[in-house]
């Protein structure tokens, strides 16, 4: 394999699609929120990104076989039968080169599908704690675009900084498409899994797709993730000798 493909594994037909793209990052939020609307939705893989840029592996399968690491496009549909199409990942390139080929690849195949607008969803790192209660914060490429989405909850010209890999690529590269694309990240800080900033990244979308959603299996991530810090901080307050209830916790 000599560059980046996407094969189909069955074509659907589509109307007006929407792609959110949630790839692993900071937080893991990205990844978390595409795999939860992927579920609920109830999501068919109709396509599969292979690429030389992607880490030279093959993931074992439980059945003893194996695949190949990729990116993985689903559809599904909303109550009025508009396609919403997510993308999840095993990982992305590591590279410069990798990640503008790869981001580039998948903005061409989805304006191919007739797609005009894209979310990518991240992790916000503005803490250096758990946050209990998270912002969802925003930038996009388009002013209206902007205005919509800040109708919505999202927080828009409050973060600063980098945004990295395909979070903030396709965003950027989707203006000179033609395509209107926003990145929307919620707020964490610590966790390599943050199952409460995907909650809240969740609730912002619901509003935005016009979809219904359960939260179950987030909330027994995020609460099983504050068991654990209580038990950290519990802990080193042990090590520190201060009694638990007369110091100060991150969780409250």
């Amino acid at each position: 394999m000599e560059r980046t493909k996407i094969y189909y594994d069955k074509k659907q037909k589509l109307k007006d699609p929407v792609l959110i793209v949630g790839l692993p990052g900071i937080g893991n939020v990205g990844s978390l929120v595409a795999e939860h609307l992927k579920n609920e939705l109830s999501g068919k893989k109709f396509a599969v990104l292979y690429s030389p840029y992607l880490p030279h592996q093959a993931i074992m399968q439980s059945d003893g076989g194996l695949r190949l690491v990729s990116n993985r496009f689903y559809h599904c549909k909303d109550k009025k039968g508009r396609s919403i199409l997510i993308l999840v990942g095993d990982t992305q390139p590591s590279t410069p080169r990798g990640q503008y080929s790869i981001n580039e690849r998948i903005i061409r195949f989805y304006k191919s599908l007739g797609g005009r607008t894209i979310f990518t969803i991240g992790g916000y790192s503005a803490a250096n704690q758990y946050v209990q209660k998270p912002r969802v914060f925003g930038v996009a490429n388009a002013k209206q675009f902007r205005k919509e989405l800040e109708e919505k909850g999202i927080i828009f010209g409050k973060a600063a900084g980098s945004i990295y890999g395909a979070a903030g690529l396709i965003p950027a590269l989707s203006k000179r498409h033609g395509i209107k694309s926003a990145c929307i990240m919620g707020e964490t800080g610590l966790l390599e899994i943050d199952a409460n900033a995907a909650k809240a990244v969740l609730e912002v979308m619901t509003h935005i797709l016009e979809i219904d959603l359960t939260f179950s299996n987030l909330n027994k991530i995020k609460k099983e993730t504050e068991r654990i810090i209580k038990d950290i901080e519990e802990a080193s307050r042990a090590q520190e000798g201060h009694p638990a209830k007369d110091s100060m916790t991150y969780i409250r």
